[in-house]
C-alpha cells in the first residue's frame, strides 16, 4: 500500500491566531504582509508647477491587453488626494540605486526629489531617473478595498532597463536582491 501524499498532521509554528478586528491585529496582518518582498515604484506627476510622488509597494501588473497595472494607496494619502485627477501619473519601478532615496521620496518632505534627476513629460507624468522601467500611465479606475483603494492604471507609453537591479521590500526594509541563480527554462544562445 502506497503512503497518504498528503500530510494532515502538520502543526503550524507558531499556532495560527485568529482575526478579530482588535488594534493588535493590525501590526500582526502588517507583519504578515510584510513576508512577501514587493517591488517598489514612484508614482509622480507635476502638479500646479512642481513635481509630488508617492511610493507603492503594492504595484502590479494585472493585464497585457489592455495594457493595465495597479497599486493600493490608503484613503487618508494627502499625496494620492493631490494625483488622483491628474491626466497622467508616471511609474518609476525603482532600483537598487534607490535604496538611500527611497525613504525620502516617500516621505512628505518638501525636498524629496533633492539630488535625484527626473524627467517630466508634457503630459504631466514624472520619471525618477535610474529606474528599472518608466511607465507613462492614466487612472483608469480606482476601486474601494477596505481602508485603502486599489488604483488601476492604463499604460500609454513606456521604456525599460532590464539591466538596472531592482529595489525590493520585504519585512519593512528596503533591499536588494541576493545572488541571482540561472534561468532553467531559458533557451541556450543560437550559434
Amino acid at each position: 500500500m502506497m503512503d497518504d501524499p498528503f500530510r494532515m498532521d502538520l502543526e503550524a509554528d507558531p499556532p495560527f491566531e485568529r482575526l478579530g478586528g482588535a488594534p493588535e491585529d493590525s501590526g500582526q496582518l502588517r507583519s504578515a504582509f510584510g513576508c512577501f518582498p514587493t517591488g517598489v515604484v514612484a508614482v509622480s506627476a507635476m502638479s500646479e508647477g512642481n513635481p509630488i510622488c508617492m511610493v507603492a509597494s503594492s504595484f502590479v501588473g494585472v493585464s497585457i491587453s489592455p495594457p493595465l497595472v495597479a497599486f493600493c494607496v490608503q484613503w487618508e494619502s494627502q499625496t494620492w488626494a493631490r494625483l488622483k485627477d491628474l491626466p497622467r501619473l508616471g511609474i518609476s519601478v525603482l532600483g537598487a540605486e534607490h535604496d538611500q532615496s527611497v525613504r525620502r521620496l516617500a516621505s512628505r518632505a518638501e525636498d524629496k526629489f533633492h539630488e535625484l534627476g527626473l524627467c517630466v513629460r508634457e503630459e504631466g507624468s514624472v520619471f525618477v531617473d535610474g529606474a528599472t522601467a518608466w511607465l507613462d500611465c492614466s487612472t483608469q479606475d480606482v476601486m474601494p478595498a477596505g481602508d485603502h483603494g486599489i488604483v488601476l492604471l492604463r499604460i500609454h507609453e513606456l521604456t525599460l532597463r532590464p539591466e538596472a537591479e531592482p529595489l525590493v521590500f520585504h519585512g519593512s526594509a528596503f533591499r536588494q536582491l541576493g545572488v541571482s541563480t540561472p534561468d532553467q527554462s531559458a533557451s541556450p544562445p543560437q550559434p
